[in-house]
């Protein structure tokens, strides 16, 4: 008796969705990223969509970054 697996199909996979992209870059700092999706990004993804991303999310990771130090000080009285 024979067993074949069956996978799920995206319905559109040549298309990275944001949410997709987000999780991937997210994943990426981490360095968690798993080979499957990483296969996705490469073939499916828009370069300049994770640029973007990447670029945004860092930006967002320093500024909440410099926020806790200023409050920090500010708590301390310096």
């Amino acid at each position: 008796m024979e067993h074949t697996r069956q996978y799920a199909v995206d319905t559109d996979p040549e298309r990275v969705t944001l949410l997709q992209t987000i999780g991937s870059v997210l994943a990426s700092f981490f360095g968690v990223q798993s080979s499957k999706n990483w296969a996705r990004d490469f073939t499916h993804g828009n370069a300049l969509t994770f640029i973007l991303v990447g670029v945004t999310l860092a930006g967002g990771f320093v500024l909440t970054l410099l926020t806790v130090v200023k409050l920090i000080l500010r708590h301390a009285g310096l």
